[in-house]
Parts: C-alpha cells; sequence; structure tokens
C-alpha cells in the first residue's frame, strides 16, 4: 500500500473532547471520527486493527468448537417480553417500532434471539453441546456516553452462547470460553487479569471478567498480593475477611445521647470520642418493593450492587432527604435501626459482630450510643454487603489486597436456566424425558479491545501496536522521494517485504520528513524503515518502534531484522 492513496488523515491537536489517551491518539492518528456522542466512524486504519482483532478472536472460537452465524440487529419486543427483560433492561435498551406499530428494540445483546433459535431448532440431547458465535453491532443507549471506544452508543461485540444437557457440560463449555479468552488477550499483546465478577442484567451466578489494566479504566478491581492465591474481582463482587470487633466488652443499656449538628461519621465520631468502626452507618434506599435501610460499620461504605442483589430489586437509589424524614421522623445525619419500624433492615455481617455500637436515634440532634444488634434492632437480612478496598485482608489466604483500575474486554456467564426456562428452550434427554437447556454466554468487546490496546501502548509520541495488532508492520520513509536513488531503493525494499508476507506502507507523499517521521510515531507501525543518504550504498536504517532501537543494514539482512523487531 502507498501513503499517497492511502487515507491518512492525522491530527496535530487533540480534541477537546477527548478525556482519555486512546480516544486522543485514536483521532489524532486518523482512526476514528466521531459521528455523534458515543457513535463512531471506523476509519481504514482502523478498520485493519479491527479485522486484525476480529481474526484472532475467530480464530480462538473455532478452535475450541464454535459455529459461527449472523443475528439481526434489531429484535421483536415479543422476545424480550417473553425473557422479562423488555421492562428491567431499563432506558440503555434502544426501543423502536415499525409502520404497523410493533415494538422493537436494537440489540445490546442477543441472548433472546439465540435462545429462541435453539428452541426451534435443538430437541433431542443427542444436539448438544453447541457452542455458537456471531460478531457484530450491539447498541445501548448510554447516559453518559465518553472516552470514545470504550463507552459508546454503538459498538462492535463478539458473543457466543453455549447449550448443554447438564451442568457438567456447562462448566466444561466456560473453561473451554476461560480459555480461548485469555489466548485471544494473549495474542493481542495485553496485560490482562481474568476477575470474579457481577453478573448483572445478563443474569446467572458465576461470571468473570477480563481486565485490562490501565488508568483509564471505569472499574476497580481488588487482587491478592499473594502469588500463590490468586484472587481476584470486580470491587462490584470482592470479599475481603471480615474486620475484627473493635471492642471486647459486655452490653451496656441504650442510651440516647445529644449531638446537635454532628451529622457524619466524622462528626460524630469526634463528638463523641468514639473510633468511626463503633458506629452504625444507616442508609435509606427507594426500590420498586419500597424503603429498605442498609446497614454497615462507620468505617465501611456500601456495596450497592451486593444489597441490589440481596434485595433481587431491579431499581435502587438514595432516598430524599423528604422520604429520610418522612421515614425516620429526623433530618438527614440521624437515621438509625432502633425503632425503624416499616422498613426491611439489610445488615452487613460486620454490624452483627458490634458490642455497644453508636447510631442516629431517629431524632433531630441526638444519636444512641450502647446499641447491640439482636438486643435493640432486629434484621430482616444479614449479608455481605459492605465496599472492599485496597489493604484489607485477602478472605482465602489471609495476604493483602490490592486496588488497581481496569478496562473489561469480556466477559463470561454461567446461565443456567435463566432464558431458557422463560423461553421454553428444552430437549429430550437420553429417557425422553423433557428438560431445559442449560446456557452460557460469554463476550468480547472488540472496538473496546482496540481502545485498550492503546491505552497499554502509547507514549509520548503516540501509539506503539503490538505487531498482531499494528495497522501495517511496517512503513517505509524516503527521506527525500525526488531523489531517483532513494525512490528506487525505497521501491525495491517495498517490494521485498511485500513478497516477504510483511504487511507493508510505503509513505511516498510528497511531504517533509519531519512530518512523515512524526505520522509513523502517532500512528504507531512496529517497524519504521528509513531511506537517507545511504542509499546509494544500499543500506537503510530500520527503527523498533517499541524500543528505540535503530540498525542500519543492507537488503540482505533485511528481513532477519525486520523478523526480530517484530517478535519483540
Amino acid at each position: 500500500m502507498r501513503a499517497s492513496e492511502y487515507m491518512i488523515v492525522t491530527l496535530r491537536e487533540t480534541p477537546a473532547e477527548a478525556e482519555v489517551v486512546s480516544h486522543q491518539l485514536l483521532v489524532r492518528a486518523g482512526f476514528i471520527r466521531k459521528a455523534a456522542a458515543g457513535i463512531y466512524t471506523i476509519l481504514p486504519l482502523g478498520q485493519r486493527v479491527l479485522k486484525k482483532i476480529i481474526a484472532i478472536v475467530r480464530e480462538e472460537m473455532d478452535r475450541q468448537g464454535g459455529q459461527e452465524l449472523l443475528m439481526p440487529i434489531m429484535q421483536p419486543a415479543e422476545l424480550w417480553m417473553k425473557s422479562g427483560r423488555w421492562d428491567v433492561y431499563g432506558p440503555e435498551l434502544f426501543r423502536l417500532k415499525d409502520r404497523h406499530g410493533r415494538d422493537f428494540c436494537l440489540g445490546p445483546t442477543h441472548e433472546e434471539i439465540i435462545t429462541e433459535l435453539v428452541r426451534n431448532e435443538v430437541r433431542s440431547y443427542k444436539q448438544m453441546p453447541l457452542l455458537l458465535y456471531h460478531i457484530g453491532n450491539k447498541y445501548r443507549d448510554e447516559i453518559r456516553p465518553r472516552f470514545g471506544l470504550m463507552r459508546g452508543r454503538e459498538f462492535i461485540m463478539k458473543d457466543l452462547y453455549s447449550f448443554d444437557i447438564d451442568e457438567a457440560g456447562l462448566e466444561i463449555s466456560y473453561q473451554k470460553m476461560h480459555e480461548a479468552y485469555s489466548r485471544v488477550f494473549s495474542r493481542c499483546g495485553l496485560e490482562f487479569r481474568p476477575v470474579e465478577a457481577d453478573s448483572g442484567p445478563i443474569g446467572g451466578n458465576v461470571s468473570h471478567e477480563f481486565m485490562v489494566f490501565a488508568d483509564a479504566g471505569e472499574a476497580t478491581v481488588v487482587y491478592c498480593d499473594n502469588p500463590e492465591c490468586g484472587y481476584a474481582a470486580n470491587v462490584e463482587k470482592a470479599i475481603s475477611k471480615r474486620k475484627d470487633n473493635p471492642a471486647d466488652e459486655q452490653p451496656q443499656p441504650l442510651e440516647e445521647v445529644s449531638t446537635p449538628g454532628m451529622r457524619t461519621i466524622e462528626e460524630v465520631s469526634s463528638f463523641l470520642g468514639v473510633a468511626p468502626e463503633r458506629l452504625i452507618k444507616t442508609v435509606l434506599y427507594r426500590t420498586e418493593k419500597g424503603i429498605v435501610a442498609a446497614l454497615v460499620r462507620g468505617d465501611r461504605d456500601i456495596n450497592e450492587v451486593k444489597l441490589q442483589n440481596v434485595l433481587g430489586t431491579v431499581h435502587l437509589e438514595l432516598a430524599d432527604e423528604a422520604t429520610i424524614e418522612q421515614v425516620t421522623g429526623a433530618p438527614v445525619g440521624f437515621a438509625g435501626p432502633v425503632g425503624l419500624d416499616g422498613v426491611d433492615l439489610v445488615v452487613d455481617e460486620e454490624v452483627t459482630d458490634l458490642v455497644n455500637g453508636v447510631t442516629g436515634a431517629n431524632r433531630k440532634d441526638a444519636h444512641y450510643i450502647n446499641v447491640n444488634p439482636g438486643r435493640d434492632f432486629v434484621p430482616d437480612h444479614v449479608t455481605d454487603i459492605r465496599l472492599v478496598g485496597a489493604g484489607e485482608t485477602c478472605a482465602y489466604c489471609g495476604g493483602t489486597l490490592v486496588a488497581t483500575r481496569g478496562i473489561e474486554v469480556g466477559q463470561i456467564f454461567k446461565l443456567g436456566t435463566k432464558y431458557s426456562k422463560a423461553m421454553g428452550a428444552t430437549f429430550l434427554d437420553a429417557n425422553g424425558e423433557e428438560k431445559p437447556i442449560i446456557m452460557g454466554c460469554y463476550g468480547i468487546g472488540i472496538t473496546r479491545t482496540m481502545a485498550a490496546a492503546v491505552e497499554q501502548n502509547h507514549d509520548d509520541y503516540g501509539i506503539i501496536w503490538p505487531a498482531s495488532l499494528a495497522p501495517f508492520h511496517v512503513v517505509i520513509v524516503p527521506v527525500n522521494i525526488k531523489d531517483k536513488t532513494q525512490a528506487a531503493l525505497a521501491e525495491q525494499v517495498y517490494r521485498l517485504l511485500e513478497n516477504k508476507g510483511f504487511e507493508t506502507l510505503l509513505d511516498d507523499r510528497r511531504e517533509r520528513p519531519g512530518v512523515k517521521f512524526n505520522d509513523a510515531d502517532l500512528i504507531g507501525y512496529p517497524v519504521r524503515i528509513t531511506v537517507g543518504k545511504k542509499a546509494p550504498e544500499g543500506l537503510v536504517e530500520v527503527r523498533h518502534r517499541r524500543t528505540g532501537e535503530t540498525i542500519t543494514v543492507g537488503l540482505d539482512e533485511l528481513v532477519s531484522t525486520v523478523n526480530s523487531f517484530l517478535e519483540k
């Protein structure tokens, strides 16, 4: 390919709306252009990268026995109503009507479509296991699309669905995909880690996310610093060892004390001379099932994902000031579980260990001291609803938990019978008995993987693509394209490398050398070959983009040199 014939549209300035490195560089280097908020046109350079990611994904899915199909983007509402997700999925679901007034949606995922297909086509245990996948566009009406390809309203995704006759079969399918995903991201040159995760609106009770570590990541991941342990989880799912009871004492009589104007944990703790971990934080939430109160120790925060899973609710939001005052009889800052009637109490397990704790008294400017769970209030639910953070103790080995930021590039789920039961996808087993199909689903964000690769592979000058993803392996830069000797040698180098199978771009544009060098670094070709003043001697300069290593070689050494650089 010749640069004079290729769409290379680099920018010197960083777009004002681009907040993260991948967004900045993919726009500046001419890989993407914004069409609307969260919607991007993929330019030719970007399309070459995406095709390579897709090829890697396709090879690894096929290696595990996956069968590719192509499902529609527009999906009929009745399938989503059958699964129960039409009302549950929320405002992220793009909904539309056809000319006859029938409801449809633009698919954010394809569980309903694939389950209906298998329901109609698979009847016997002899037809399973099945691994069916497709690669296509997805649509989610994000409330705040941002970070370029990291959180868009239109994106490309690979989703595979497994169909098995029992849980043992599902486990095999799940492990196949776990292995395949690890291979995909390794081949993409990414530093990643599979972590335990919450299943969210997809459903199921077992899930792992594949996280690429990067400062721009929207997710927080915690993992054990003990390399022999291996525990890692999204903070939404993470657990830690329960903290010890801060007091070894006998329960004392409940007592109300005056705390004028003391609303926050810090204020009450300082005013009463009590450590924050002795306080019981009471937070009220609104749900479709009514008002609930969540209780954690004062030195903890509430994990709202865990709380929502405990409650089994679709909607969960903090109660407003008016609701808090109506339910507790007190303004914000003085809520507590003692005497709080008509409200479900969801209590973190650490709270039940407290002796002589402190809570709001449900009266303005008043708190209770010597509060003892079980005696002074009775929980409706006792479970882990606390948010885990760095420095806590690993629940499995006693190591220390470390926190980092991550970009979710893939997620795998054990769905079980969530969709098959709801949509009537059954099979006849060896005894002729009808049973629900056991399902799993497995997604990879193709466009997000491209952005994640840039987040991990860049410097002050631009992108540094792993060789497996680079739009071109090699760029050839003649310093003076008008010089016949340089132009002739550049053509000879170009033909040689093309014939050897290297994806090569000849930068024959009539631009200054500095412009070409800057573009080469910005776009991120792994190898740059400069044809300059030593052209009469048949020598060229070969530079490795990542390390900056530069070697002057003749044509007889060129292929081996390029090969060695691409392998680094």
